[in-house]
């Protein structure tokens, strides 16, 4: 699989386009007015506990409090041990246990960081856990951004600090050594583990680091130059820390690459075949960031001229726009009906125009697998999140429901963010999770409609018509002075009322004994209308 990155840069925002042989994989967008938080680091400070849920409600100077969950603030440190004999005893065995955790960690690429190890086997009183002993209003904390704010909700926040850089992430408050799951090779995993505890030892550093996927078979002096690089940039975070200590409100220290860096940090890799850029000043800034850190890039990095739009060269533009549909057509006529909401995403696959050749299960068997593959694409395209729920077309036999479901998950292999599913059920339902870390496609480029507010739907015209008619009857009952009611609504509101509707408005003028006229707004949306009294 080869794959290309596209970088499109404009005065109102930055654009990725991932290409997977040709197709639009992923897209990945960033407003320069409205920058993602994700990565970022705060001083902020707490301006609620709440121990009813054991979390608590943080300023980090953004339009809402950010929120910070207990299970997400890092271990409290172990008591040192008055005897010495027994705290060299508790050290060794904490250190197999930690190698016993180092040997079953894993990372993901994601900026999140992970859960940091036990330091001690020694039971934590339940008090000191609680998050109400822990901090108090007004309390200076420094906090990492780990979820983007999504609707109503404010950024996702933890205190367990961590420092992505090429090929490694450095987690200043852990004490162990963890290896992308994705190195399978447990030669390469040992090496790894190996040469990152000697380097540590030799510079020093206090901490822990995770070995991201990229580090496969770099060579020994690339890992040590990314060491000195994240101990420089949190010995940097430590003194801007302490320089504005003093101040009142809550200050940002650190701030995430952006997007065209970050892209070339974290998605490029042996399969990229070009970088394509379109602006002059990001060509050069990406082409000195790969230089620095992403050498093997370097050479790959093409600065695009021409006149003609680079996504409209690629047909990105198409794809974006097809990625907001609701229906996603497959090559054999079937095709895929998406539903997001606040809840979950549930995703329905339909045979459509596709008859098939030998029988009905062969036909839903072939449906079913072919929706796998634009299932797991359309998750990184629409980068949707949270709980997805997937309706195959019910199968008879079990093997084919186990081929569905060995597909999708050899899909999601492919995926950056972290998936769950779980096996076929008999109504055909497959449950699954993926980690959703910022806002998905459709809620950062659309909003809810304004005239069905996020309904999907509106009111029929005839159905507004008899609200009107009620709401006449009740204005005439209530007041007794009108001599002449209008009614101001949408012009297919008003049509009706004056040609189907027309027996009905003469009964009523007739029972009221008053003249109802009528007027139209164009500015009125179907369900909109007044009743207004002369």
């Amino acid at each position: 699989m080869s794959e290309e990155l596209l970088i499109n840069i404009s005065p109102m925002e930055s654009r990725v386009a991932v290409l997977d042989n040709g197709i639009l994989g992923e897209i990945y967008i960033e407003r320069h007015h409205k920058l993602g938080l994700v990565g970022n680091i705060y001083l902020g400070t707490v301006v609620r506990v709440l121990p009813g849920m054991q979390a608590a409600f943080v300023d980090i100077g953004q339009s809402r409090t950010a929120f910070l969950h207990v299970n997400d603030m890092q271990r409290e440190p172990r008591p040192v041990a008055e005897d010495k004999s027994k705290a060299a005893t508790n050290d060794k065995k904490d250190n197999s246990d930690n190698s016993a955790t180092t040997e079953t960690s894993t990372d993901s690429l994601a900026v999140t960081p992970p859960v940091v190890s036990t330091q001690s086997t020694e039971v934590v009183p339940v008090s000191k856990t609680l998050i109400q002993h822990r901090l108090h209003e007004s309390q200076r904390i420094l906090v990492q951004v780990t979820k983007d704010q999504l609707g109503s909700k404010g950024a996702r926040l933890t205190t367990n600090i961590s420092l992505p850089s090429r090929y490694l992430v450095y987690l200043p408050s852990s004490d162990h050594i963890g290896i992308s799951q994705r190195i399978d090779g447990e030669e390469e995993r040992t090496r790894l583990k190996t040469e990152l505890s000697s380097l540590m030892q030799t510079v020093n550093l206090k901490g822990g680091l995770i070995a991201r996927t990229a580090t496969e078979r770099v060579p020994v002096d690339k890992l040590e130059e990314d060491i000195y690089y994240l101990l420089q940039l949190w010995r940097t975070i430590c003194a801007r820390r302490q320089e504005i200590n003093h101040h009142q409100s809550s200050e940002l220290i650190y701030q995430e690459l952006s997007l065209p860096l970050r892209s070339i940090r974290d998605l490029v890799h042996a399969d990229t075949e070009k970088v394509i850029i379109d602006n002059t000043q990001i060509y050069e800034q990406v082409r000195y960031f790969a230089k620095e850190f992403v050498p093997f890039i370097y050479d790959k990095i093409v600065h695009y001229t021409a006149e003609q739009s680079l996504f409209d060269v690629h047909r990105v533009e198409d794809d974006l726009r097809d990625a907001l549909k609701r229906r996603v057509d497959l090559k054999s006529g079937g095709y895929l009906i998406i539903d997001q909401t606040e809840a979950m995403t549930t995703i329905d696959v339909n045979t459509g125009s596709f008859v098939g050749g030998r029988s009905l299960e062969d036909t839903v068997y072939k449906t079913n697998l072919e929706a796998t593959h634009a299932i797991a694409r359309q998750l990184r395209l629409r980068n949707l999140g949270g709980i997805i729920i997937l309706d195959f077309i019910d199968m008879l036999e079990q093997q084919h429901k186990d081929d569905v479901l060995e597909s999708l998950q050899a899909q999601l292999t492919q995926d950056y963010a972290k998936t769950k599913i779980t096996q076929v059920s008999e109504l055909g339902l497959v449950e699954m999770t993926r980690k959703r870390t910022r806002e998905s496609l459709g809620q950062q480029l659309c909003e809810p409609c304004s005239t069905c507010q996020g309904r999907g739907f509106v009111k029929t015209a005839e159905t507004v018509c008899f609200e009107i008619f009620r709401e006449i009857m009740r204005c005439a009952r209530t007041y007794n002075s009108p001599k002449k009611f209008t009614v101001v609504a949408h012009a297919a509101v008003i049509d009706l009322l004056l040609t189907s509707e027309s027996d009905t408005v003469a009964d009523l003028e007739y029972l009221l004994g008053r003249v109802i006229t009528f007027d139209v707004e164009n500015l009125y949306t179907q369900e909109q209308y007044d009743i207004v009294l002369d």
